[in-house]
């Protein structure tokens, strides 16, 4: 007969017990994960193993996790199903061709970087053909993962073009455009080199609320990618760098960088400095692309 997995001391599993082999010797999904994981386990000893599915999923790797465990009770091992929502189209059905097929992803991604270029031509046609095809791939294909990163990902989301190419908002190509902007300043005042660090004793001072909010905020970071990595939230963190752009953007308009004097001077290109480093390692962890001039 079919070899089955009961849960009758796990109550949300009581309900539904899992096949491991069929009647007929064959296998099916859950044997060849369990074998799988097993092998994972005995090759490369992970101390975390991540599976990332759609909703649908839930119940088949909590079986699966469950069996697993009972196999391996000696396991020192992390198992997590990290589940998402659906993208939908903007008619909030599933997202797919006019014909009804399921989009690739090749399709998709070089879409937004045709999409991105005719962005670019327009604000930009005196650049090369080049260049302009260099930033429209790296805005395009930021602009879809940004898109798909940002929101909660047990939410369903709705695709538009239109919203994740946007120069405004809480895009991708808003926050590079941030960084271009904050990597500008040190050209403009010949510091492409290094930055013009505090001279004063006690080193950065931060006199005006501006100031002070920007560097609270930049302290956060480091908590901010940990909670992104034990909560499996990249939202977490599209969120912290859209904030952290507004308040670089209120810190330069009331705080004159270039034109202040010594020490203040020093201190906010501490702070420019400091904001574009975590901006662009911030994108970074989120696969996203910047660029020095946009």
């Amino acid at each position: 007969g079919a070899m089955v997995v009961f849960f009758d001391d796990v109550p949300e599993l009581r309900n539904h017990p899992a096949m491991v082999q069929k009647s007929d010797g064959a296998f099916n999904y859950m044997t060849t994960d369990l074998a799988t994981l097993d092998f994972r386990l005995e090759t490369w000893q992970p101390q975390e193993v991540i599976y990332v599915t759609d909703a649908r999923q839930q119940l088949h790797f909590r079986q699966l996790f469950t069996i697993f465990m009972r196999w391996h009770p000696e396991a020192k091992v992390k198992l997590a199903h990290v589940w998402f929502g659906s993208i939908l189209g903007e008619d909030g059905k599933p997202f797919k061709t006019r014909s009804g097929d399921t989009i690739k992803l090749a399709d998709l991604l070089d879409e937004a970087e045709e999409r991105a270029l005719q962005v670019v031509s327009s604000k930009n046609p005196d650049l090369p053909e080049s260049t302009r095809r260099e930033i429209a791939r790296v805005v395009g294909l930021g602009a879809v993962k940004y898109a798909d990163l940002l929101p909660n990902r047990q939410s369903d989301y709705v695709f538009s073009w239109e919203k994740m190419l946007a120069l405004s908002g809480n895009t991708a190509p808003y926050l590079q455009y941030a960084y271009a902007r904050v990597r500008s300043i040190f050209r403009k005042g010949g510091l492409d080199t290094g930055v013009e660090m505090p001279a004063q004793p006690g080193g950065i001072r931060l006199r005006e609320p501006e100031e002070l909010r920007l560097a609270k905020h930049l302290l956060n970071f480091g908590f901010v990618l940990g909670t992104v990595a034990e909560e499996y939230r990249p939202n977490y963190l599209c969120n912290y760098l859209y904030e952290l752009a507004g308040i670089f953007a209120n810190f330069y308009e009331k705080c004159p960088v270039l034109r202040s004097e010594p020490p203040a001077r020093a201190t906010r290109l501490a702070l420019c400095d400091l904001t574009a480093r975590v901006m662009n390692q911030g994108l970074d962890v989120l696969g996203i692309e910047t660029l020095e001039k946009m």
